[in-house]
């Protein structure tokens, strides 16, 4: 008897709660279209139905729920709304909230290349043996935390292995095709020997079964990133700062994408480097915490450096009132302003200022 009472109670207090809830739900929505009379009998409601459960009147919680639903029907003047359909307008308004912090403050980037290894990781693959952790359901709880997935890559059908392709939007993915089907190979697992020839198992025109192993490992999606978009309309663009940038109207690069590269060079300056060194102005930059890193070249940083047809030391930018130069911190391996120029002003997007995903060391605020 006494457990059936207990359970009669919990449910009495649960509708009661769900009762207040909804009830107060209804006069925040209607509270401007309401008579004083109307407002004050709904708060009084409110107020009795509480009271009776702090004062544990059972037997007239009930009654006084189903006056409150019905004042608060009368109020609508229609049908009430269930939790589902609460829960979903509630998720639209929080869609909504997102988007407009998106739209207009905080922007989500990720990180697609090494360029600005290693202070922000992009997409990555490594060749290795499964442990326990790359095992399901384990390995649901590493993408979650660290963003890494052990995947292999096998033969869909039999046939020649045909010669490694660029995948058209995906830099980080090597497209082979084997018997008319196309596979996706990391690029970082792909090693050349001296000739530039892949080494196995990508030997060109090799025969392949039907289910064969082509790569096994370890895929890093790539750090996600806050871009703060709104802190350059109260304040200009600051050195040594990782800023993100649109790409439409700079030679060379496809419009329409975003790119990320630490700010190393303001209007009406003129850029150089020797490497290690960044040359600003006839002399070398220092006392920026991100530009002295990269030119201390320990940590797996290797300095400021030029690339291929850029080796000359003589060589050096001039900006006008408007253009920024920026670099990526891995210099060696990055797509920067060294080869396609400065970056207009009306491309800054904004500053990366945090990494939210995944859990690893470079998490949190970005230097």
């Amino acid at each position: 008897m006494k457990i059936l009472e207990l359970l009669t109670r919990r449910r009495l207090r649960k509708k009661a709660q769900e009762c207040i809830h909804h009830g107060r739900h209804v006069l925040h929505m209607r509270e401007d279209l309401l008579t004083d009379r109307e407002r004050a009998d709904m708060r009084e409601r409110i107020r009795t139905l509480r009271d009776l459960v702090k004062q544990k009147q059972w037997a007239d919680v009930d009654a006084a729920c189903t006056a409150l639903m019905q004042q608060a029907h009368a109020i609508k003047g229609a049908k009430t709304k269930n939790g589902l359909v609460e829960n979903i307008e509630m998720l639209v308004v929080a869609i909504a909230v997102a988007m407009g912090l998106r739209a207009y403050f905080l922007q989500p980037f990720k990180i697609p290349t090494g360029s600005m290894q290693p202070t922000l990781n992009g997409i990555t693959a490594v060749t290795t043996a499964p442990t326990w952790s790359d095992r399901f359901p384990f390995k649901v709880g590493r993408f979650l935390l660290a963003g890494e997935w052990y995947t292999d890559v096998r033969a869909k059908a039999s046939g020649r292995l045909g010669n490694p392709m660029e995948h058209a939007s995906d830099p980080s993915i090597v497209l082979f095709q084997i018997g008319g089907l196309m596979h996706r190979i990391p690029r970082d697992v792909l090693v050349g020997d001296a000739n530039g020839n892949l080494q196995p198992p990508f030997h060109a025109d090799r025969m392949l079964d039907k289910g064969e192993l082509l790569w096994a490992g370890r895929a890093q999606r790539g750090d996600h990133l806050f871009v703060n978009k709104v802190i350059w309309n109260f304040r200009r663009p600051r050195r040594d700062e990782v800023m993100v940038f649109t790409t439409d109207g700079i030679f060379s690069l496809e419009p329409g994408t975003h790119y990320i590269k630490r700010l190393v060079g303001m209007p009406g300056e003129r850029v150089s480097i020797r490497p290690p060194n960044l040359v600003v102005n006839g002399r070398p930059q220092i006392g920026d915490f991100g530009i002295d890193r990269v030119t201390a070249s320990i940590n797996g940083y290797a300095g400021f450096q030029m690339a291929g047809h850029l080796d000359n030391p003589k060589l050096e930018w001039h900006l006008d009132h408007t253009q920024y130069f920026v670099l990526g911190d891995n210099t060696r391996n990055s797509r920067d302003s060294r080869y396609w120029g400065p970056v207009p002003q009306q491309n800054l997007v904004g500053p990366a200022v945090f990494v939210y995903w995944p859990i690893s060391w470079r998490w949190g605020p970005i230097r």
